[in-house]
């Protein structure tokens, strides 16, 4: 079948500039809301003060209402006798100021006392003190006057708001709608989540996170049942879904494949504005328009019936001002990639949710930054790059950024990313220790606590970060997995605060310390082991192609699959194949690299490897076989300048703690035994 082509390509900037121009004329109704259920909505008119508050004299505090004049010449030496219930009264704060007085004098101002005159007891206020009419007097309207304006147009309400209105008389209030979007999730490979897997198909989760994005940016979503890849079927839900609702996303079908239908079905309803952004992730990205005019509109508010959310505490009109003007709606057509989908959500649909609502634009904290390494961009491409970002107080700038994986498919790099740096289309890679602005995606002070770790892999640094988490909450590990050597080098050049490590020395046949020796010769570390572990071949359940050892990897119905150079698991291999005499040119996949032991595992569980080493802990999370080749110390590696930060300590304190090791404990393939020793460097 033939494939598409984009149809009007765009760069980032200017695609934006196209799609503002277009949306800023959009027009949202406005609702007639309860106060005490306005939080977060936003005004769609002053708001006006119905009475005065306080709406009547009162006490500003404990004490005795008096009249000004009655004190005129009072003093220490002169003090005056009012009598009570006469000439003064007794108040409480917020008590009504009583008929005729002018002011309060406060309580421990004034001496009470008993007095008889003629036979009558008398209670009498001694007051040594003159005042000014109206002093400690909550004067009527002091905080609001009513017909003043209590909130102005396009006012995001918060809860002391809330207070103000309703202390003003105020009990409903007209706020912007929420924007309606219906989101159309398209394909033959979707199921919903908690449907059983097959091969081929993919969970449905965009829809319900894009959702999310813009229930936080104040709109309302309807998800549609999901639409195989026919161009009718889309065609007619998008139709359908463009008379109901403010806008409409289709995800996926935005790119050229052959079943991409999204372009061509927004040119033939409406008018197709974009088609392909110069952007990294993120370029197959439609955005177009649906115009239906007035005289072909239903203006039934049944028709718009479903909407989410709980309506019972809104009441007025959500067409007001619609009638006898045509409806256009936009429309966009997102990637499937979920990395592509938040990018595009937030540069094209973000601006426009927050438009119609009145508000600005979110704009995320922004930081420089000595980015760890070389990154290589394609010209002509505006690239988003998600990284960990770490915090030295000693350097200039005071932030690095570690590069994390990329692909617009790994939705775990938009989860562990500390921010984003762009690229600019015009520029080819940027060199490393180059200065760059980072977009936060976290606050300052959660990168500030980060503690960075560049190194080895091991699956009980995933148990260290939750325990770190539990006990620490304001911190947070932010690992990168670069391989053993990989981390001695980030921790060189003072890209992290520490790094874990297994590399064997061939010639001593120990661990890690003849490295030390080798890069980190004028660097005074502390070596401490976190564990003793089983690495080995793993093979899938039952060992179907009867793997026992090494020397069967040369075999021609094996396939194997490695880890990276520098990993301490690869520098293993080697220097086993060695003692055993085996040739690396002769193992099927041995140039087959991943990243990590999980990796490893993934692949030979999904049958794209018979083999490969790793750790015994994380074959048996796979539930596969262990064939065990040797014992290895995993190590942390720490500059004993940095052993006095509050994220080091809480680590070290971790790993000797209980719990800690109950966790570990019950995995296979690890020895605590040392665990939390520092080992002797001579």
């Amino acid at each position: 079948m033939k494939r598409n082509i984009y149809l009007a390509m765009r760069s980032l900037e200017e695609a934006k500039g196209i799609w503002q121009e277009r949306c800023g004329k959009l027009r949202i109704s406005k609702k007639l809301v309860c106060v005490e259920h306005a939080l977060d909505r936003v005004t769609s008119e002053p708001v006006i003060a119905r009475i005065c508050s306080p709406h009547y004299h009162s006490a500003a505090m404990d004490g005795v209402a008096v009249r000004a004049e009655d004190l005129i010449g009072a003093s220490e030496t002169s003090p005056i006798n009012l009598v009570l219930g006469r000439d003064a009264v007794m108040v409480n704060t917020g008590n009504p100021l009583p008929q005729g007085m002018d002011a309060v004098i406060k309580i421990e101002d004034v001496c009470l006392k008993s007095e008889t005159v003629h036979n009558s007891q008398l209670q009498l206020a001694e007051i040594m003190t003159p005042v000014v009419p109206y002093q400690h007097v909550r004067l009527l309207g002091e905080d609001i006057v009513a017909g003043e304006m209590i909130l102005t147009t396009n006012h995001l309400i918060r809860a002391q708001d809330i207070g103000a209105m309703l202390a003003a008389g105020v009990v409903k209030v007209w706020v912007r709608k929420k924007p309606q979007v219906i989101i159309i999730p398209t394909g033959d490979e979707l199921i919903q989540p908690g449907e059983s897997l097959r091969t081929g198909a993919i969970i449905e989760f965009n829809s319900r996170m894009l959702s999310s994005m813009i229930a936080e940016w104040g709109g309302e979503t309807v998800v549609s049942e999901i639409v195989p890849d026919n161009y009718e079927r889309i065609r007619n839900r998008v139709l359908e879904a463009a008379a109901l609702a403010d806008m409409v996303i289709i995800n996926a079908g935005s790119s050229a494949g052959t079943k991409d239908y999204t372009a061509q079905i927004i040119r033939e309803l409406g008018e197709l504005l974009v088609h392909g952004v110069t952007m990294m992730p993120g370029k197959p990205v439609a955005l177009g328009m649906i115009e239906e005019k007035a005289e072909g509109r239903n203006q039934n508010p049944e028709a718009r019936s479903q909407k989410p959310g709980d309506r019972s505490q809104e009441t007025g009109d959500e067409n007001q001002g619609l009638e006898g003007i045509s409806k256009v709606t936009p429309i966009v057509g997102i990637p499937g990639f979920p990395v592509s989908a938040i990018l595009a959500m937030e540069e094209f649909v973000m601006p426009v949710i927050r438009h119609t609502l009145g508000l600005n634009t979110i704009q995320r904290e922004r930081i420089e930054a000595v980015i760890t390494q070389k990154i290589a961009s394609r010209l002509g491409m505006e690239e988003f790059v998600r990284v960990g970002v770490g915090y030295f107080p000693e350097r200039e700038p005071a932030f690095v950024a570690v590069p994390q994986r990329q692909g617009a498919g790994i939705i775990t790099s938009m989860v562990r990313a500390d921010g984003i740096l762009r690229i600019p289309r015009l520029c080819e890679g940027l060199e490393g220790n180059s200065i760059v602005e980072v977009e936060l995606l976290k606050s300052r002070q959660q990168i500030e606590s980060n503690i960075v770790l560049i190194g080895s892999h091991d699956n009980l640094l995933d148990i260290l970060s939750d325990c770190l988490a539990r006990t620490y909450p304001q911190m947070s590990l932010c690992v990168t997995n670069v391989g053993s050597l990989g981390g001695l080098l980030a921790l060189k050049r003072g890209d992290c605060h520490l790094t874990t490590s297994h590399l064997l020395d061939e010639a001593t046949g120990t661990y890690n310390l003849p490295y030390l020796k080798r890069f980190l010769p004028d660097m005074d570390v502390s070596v401490i082991t976190i564990a003793l572990r089983e690495q080995g071949l793993i093979v899938k359940k039952g060992n179907p192609k009867n793997i026992h050892g090494l020397s069967d990897l040369i075999r021609d119905d094996v396939v194997f699959v490695n880890r990276q150079k520098g990993a301490g698991t690869r520098i293993l291999l080697d220097y086993e194949l060695e003692k055993a005499g085996i040739s690396s040119s002769d193992i099927r996949g041995y140039e087959v690299e991943l990243f990590t032991h999980m990796a490893v595992c993934a692949s030979i569980d999904a049958g794209t490897a018979d083999t490969g080493l790793g750790i015994m802990a994380s074959s048996s999370i796979f539930g596969l076989d262990f064939i065990p080749i040797d014992r290895e110390r995993y190590d942390m590696i720490i500059p004993r300048e940095n052993l006095s930060l509050p994220g080091i300590s809480a680590l070290l304190a971790i790993i000797s703690s209980p719990e800690f090791h109950a966790q570990i404990s019950s995995i296979k393939g690890y020895d605590l035994s040392e665990c939390g020793y520092e080992q002797n460097q001579r």
